[in-house]
């Protein structure tokens, strides 16, 4: 909201203030109509002169009298006055006479009188002469006479020179759009301004000289100069340009700027703005505008808006259309709404549309349909398509596909393409292997990508890694836990304890133990417990009987000796044997004996061998 500023601003009119008039008088402008009818009559009377002097035999007067008739669409009147002109040598009478007949679609004629106008100097004739060998397809010809144009300084010849260059791909297209927007041509100006922020003219300079604009800021300029003569695509890309750069107040101008001429881009951008800034309702109104005029990734923000909003009608609505305006993702979130509401079969529907029309994410859910159905080589090629697409996923659920079957090398190949992507799960599985194979190194630079996403085992992992380097280090064992570890591990401990990690609750509470925080090991050997760790309840009843509260210690003993704990099952058979309850103490030396480890086992062993001479004797 505070990067956007004040709604009323963004949305503002641009009408200014004027200054005060400091006393001069002030300057009523012309009714329309009243200055409409000036202008007719201005014109009638400057026909009816140079018709008087075209019937005198004038011939500039033919010329222009000829040319005041044409532009009227008086064609008939026209071309006489015209062709006695340029039968008399006037050079623009010819290049008219051209144009009128190109009007009437005597094209070829046209061109003759084109050609006989350009080669007196015409630079308008030559552009005319050379639109008109391109549109036969004759480049050649079209860039000479478009040349001869755009040396004489005309603008049109000029644009219409760099737009040949750059369809062909040739250098100097930038020149000619570059001479055509100082001319103010506004188009040219945008062009040029696309073809500079994209770099494609390989003649210019990557790094800019001293005192020179750098590519973008040019471009921004150019950007600037084309909206400010109503270009709306030109709006568009600065609204973005200032967007991308943070300037969000300026940019919403611009885009407001150019979705009231209609571009419905600039209105879906707008609404993305808005929706941003907290004002759902206008970001929507935008985004209706939008989608009306065909642009479907309003249509599909519109149906995402719904679908949060719990309108599910409503959302599909806007989710077809999106797709009926050509947009692909519509399909795929028709496919992501029918799976929320638990309808598979129709979502695999529109994942498999969208699927084959390339998109990616479409592909990689489809493949997962797949393969929860059971049809795991149904799914193999959807995702390798969309990991060949991009899709991070994919590859990720490739190396589980692989791994599943046993390959290996394979899944290992997968998930270091989706690590090297950023996937966080992938970077786990990749240090794993990396870990395995004494590559401490690689695997420390995975465990931290992971981690830094999220991941709590890489987490428990790196912090493990960096704790068993330091005691090494150090010269020193684990002493059973009660070394302390340096500061990064203990972070690393701590945070994937904080993320519910039970071997890391475990190893944080083994250390506040060890420095003599009761209180602190209890919080976490209870958390760890209570998630199911027989370790933490191990170390939970450990530090109850301490403390002296043996019958809680026992019931925590009894889950972890329950989940398979070998030294909580010996504890309890020692409990049981202090209060001589030795058939009970028999049956947990058994489970110890049983679960291990092996000095476990042994002490289990030695402790059922006496408890069974008591019982004997």
């Amino acid at each position: 909201m505070a990067l956007m500023g004040d709604k009323a601003r963004l949305l503002e009119t641009d009408r200014f203030v004027h200054a005060p008039d400091e006393g001069r008088e002030s300057e009523l402008a012309m009714d329309a109509m009243e200055a409409a009818e000036a202008a007719e009559a201005s014109d009638a009377v400057t026909e009816t002169g140079h018709r008087r002097a075209a019937e005198a035999g004038d011939t500039g007067a033919m010329s222009v009298l000829g040319a005041l008739l044409l532009r009227r669409g008086d064609l008939g009147g026209a071309e006489p006055h015209l062709r006695s002109a340029t039968a008399a040598g006037d050079r623009a009478a010819a290049n008219n006479l051209g144009v009128l007949l190109h009007q009437r679609g005597q094209t070829d004629e046209a061109a003759g009188w084109w050609r006989t106008a350009a080669v007196a100097g015409s630079a308008a004739a030559a552009h005319a002469l050379g639109r008109h060998h391109r549109e036969r397809g004759d480049e050649p010809a079209a860039e000479y006479w478009l040349s001869q144009s755009a040396e004489s300084g005309h603008c049109l010849g000029a644009y219409a020179l760099a737009d040949l260059l750059e369809h062909r791909g040739d250098t100097g297209a930038e020149r000619w759009f570059r001479a055509a927007a100082e001319r103010g041509h506004r188009e040219a100006a945008y062009r040029l301004a696309r073809l500079i922020e994209e770099g494609r003219d390989t003649d210019r300079r990557t790094v800019p000289a001293y005192g020179e604009l750098t590519r973008q800021t040019e471009a921004e300029q150019w950007y600037r100069q084309a909206a400010a003569r109503g270009h709306r695509r030109a709006a568009l890309q600065l609204g973005a340009l200032l967007e991308d750069r943070g300037d969000i107040q300026e940019a919403g101008r611009w885009y407001l700027s150019a979705a009231k001429d209609g571009e419905p881009r600039a209105a879906c951008a707008l609404g993305f703005l808005l929706r941003d800034a907290g004002d759902e309702e206008s970001a929507a109104e935008w985004w209706r505008r939008a989608a009306q005029d065909g642009d479907g990734n309003a249509a599909n923000a519109l149906g995402a808006l719904h679908a949060d909003r719990g309108e599910l009608q409503t959302a599909e609505r806007w989710y077809r259309a999106a797709l009926d305006a050509g947009d692909v993702n519509g399909a795929y979130n028709l496919g992501l709404l029918c799976a929320a509401q638990r309808r598979a079969g129709r979502g695999e529907q529109w994942y498999r549309r969208a699927a084959y029309a390339g998109h990616r994410e479409a592909a990689n859910a489809l493949a997962i349909l797949l393969l929860q159905r059971g049809d795991a080589s149904g799914a193999e090629p959807w995702f390798s398509k969309a990991a060949e697409a991009g899709s991070v996923d994919a590859a990720f659920n490739l190396g589980i596909l692989f791994a599943g079957r046993g390959e290996e090398r394979m899944a290992h190949t997968w998930y270091e393409r989706a690590a090297a992507a950023g996937h966080t799960e992938a970077a786990l599985q990749v240090a794993i292997v990396q870990l395995r194979e004494g590559d401490a190194q690689d695997a420390e630079r995975n465990l931290r990508c992971a981690a830094g996403g999220g991941s709590a085992e890489a987490a428990f992992r790196l912090a493990d890694l960096l704790d068993r380097r330091s005691a090494e280090a150090d010269g020193a064992g684990r002493a059973g836990g009660a070394r302390t570890p340096d500061a990064e591990s203990t972070q690393w401990y701590e945070r994937a304890a904080r993320q519910g990690h039970r071997r890391a609750q475990v190893r944080v509470g083994m250390f506040a133990a060890a420095r003599g925080d009761v209180v602190e090991a209890a919080t976490w050997y209870r958390a760890a417990a209570e998630a199911g760790s027989q370790n933490g309840a191990f170390n939970l009843g450990l530090l109850l009987a301490r403390e002296g509260s043996l019958p809680e210690a026992a019931l925590w003993w009894q889950r972890a000796a329950e989940g398979g704990h070998g030294r909580a099952a010996l504890r309890l058979a020692l409990l049981a044997a202090r209060r001589g309850a030795l058939a009970e103490a028999q049956s947990w030396c058994a489970r110890a004996v049983e679960l291990g480890p092996p000095e476990v086992a042994e002490r289990a062993a030695r402790l059922r061998a006496a408890l069974q001479e008591e019982l004997s004797a």
